[in-house]
C-alpha cells in the first residue's frame, strides 16, 4: 500500500557528501548554520572518512547513501566488476549506454548487485542512521538498477528513497518517473512528492532557491543541490557554482523565507520514521 503524503513540507539535502573535504565542510556549515536539513553520503568518495566523523558530529542531519554507478569510483575492485568500470575501477558517465548493458546484460546485473551491496555495507558499517537511499545522477531511475536496490533491502532495511519527479518533468521522463512511484508505493517505501534542483542542477544559488520556494507544491518537496567552499572539485563538475550554491544554503533570505512558509522541514525520517523507529 502506498504511503500517505506527509503535511507539506521541506527536506534540504547536498548530494556528493564525502566526495570532498570542501563538500563535507559547506554540508557541516551549511547544516550548523543555514537551512541544510539532510545529506546523501558517497561512501566510496575520496573524503568519506571525513564526511562520516562530521556527521556524527551532528545527530540532526539526516543522512542518506547516495549510491554511486557513474561518473565515479568504484568500492569493489576493477576484478570483482570488469563490465562496469575501466581499467582505474571508475564508472563511466555515458549513462545511456550503460543503461542499455544493464538492462540486456546478465553479467553486468550481477556485478552491479554486488557494488550495489558494497556500498550499502560500507554506509552500514559507518554506523549512521540510513535516512535514505538515491544514486548519483539519478540513475536509479534505471529500472534494473531500482530492482537491485529493492533487492537489497532485503539484507540492508530502508524505509525512504528519493523520487526524482520535478515539478513539471520532461515528457520523455514522465512514464518512467510514474513507474517508479508506483514500485516505490507497492514496496511501501516512503517518498517525497516532488524535487526541486534537477533543471538548475549546479546552480541552486539564491536566486534558484527563493524562486523554488515562491512555488512550493503541496505534499514533501526534496530540495537539493551541490555545496562546497570552493569549485573545481571535479572535471563532470566545471560547469557547476558550488560556493553559490553553498552561500545559498547560508542566506538569511532563504532562511526567513522557509520560515515564513510555516512548512515542517528535516529529512525523509522526520516525516515518514522508519517502523522500527516509530
Amino acid at each position: 500500500m502506498p504511503q500517505p503524503s506527509a503535511p507539506r513540507g521541506l527536506i534540504v539535502t547536498a548530494d556528493d557528501f564525502g566526495l570532498h573535504e570542501a563538500v563535507n565542510e559547506a554540508v557541516e556549515r551549511a547544516h550548523r548554520d543555514g537551512v541544510l536539513t539532510a545529506a546523501s553520503l558517497m561512501v566510496g568518495a575520496p573524503a568519506a572518512s571525513d564526511a562520516i566523523v562530521r556527521a556524527r558530529r551532528m545527530p540532526r542531519l539526516r543522512v542518506g547513501l547516495h549510491i554511486v554507478l557513474a561518473d565515479g569510483q568504484a568500492v569493489l575492485p576493477r576484478a570483482q566488476i570488469p563490465d562496469l568500470v575501466d581499467e582505474t575501477g571508475r564508472f563511466g558517465d555515458a549513462m545511456a549506454r550503460d543503461g542499455f548493458r544493464f538492462f540486456f546484460l546478465p553479467q553486468a546485473r550481477r556485478q552491479l548487485a554486488l557494488e550495489i551491496e558494497a556500498q550499502f555495507t560500507l554506509f552500514q558499517a559507518s554506523g549512521l542512521t540510513l535516512d535514505h537511499v538515491n544514486a548519483h545522477k539519478h540513475f536509479h531511475i534505471h529500472p534494473t538498477v531500482l530492482s537491485l536496490l529493492l533487492d537489497a533491502r532485503r539484507r540492508f532495511p530502508f524505509h525512504a528513497m528519493r523520487l526524482p519527479y520535478p515539478v513539471n518533468p520532461p515528457m520523455f521522463l514522465r512514464p518512467w518517473l510514474a513507474l517508479m512511484r508506483r514500485r516505490l508505493d507497492r514496496a511501501d517505501i516512503a517518498h517525497n512528492d516532488r524535487i526541486c534542483g534537477i533543471e538548475q542542477s549546479g546552480g541552486m544559488d539564491e536566486n534558484a532557491l527563493l524562486a523554488a520556494l515562491s512555488r512550493l507544491p503541496p505534499g514533501v518537496t526534496e530540495i537539493y543541490s551541490h555545496p562546497a567552499t570552493e569549485g573545481g572539485i571535479t572535471r563532470s563538475m566545471a560547469s557547476y557554482r558550488p560556493q553559490d550554491e553553498f552561500a545559498a544554503l547560508l542566506s538569511p533570505r532563504v532562511r526567513a523565507v522557509m520560515d515564513g512558509l510555516g512548512v515542517k522541514r528535516g529529512g525523509f525520517s522526520d516525516f515518514w520514521p522508519a517502523k522500527d523507529a516509530a
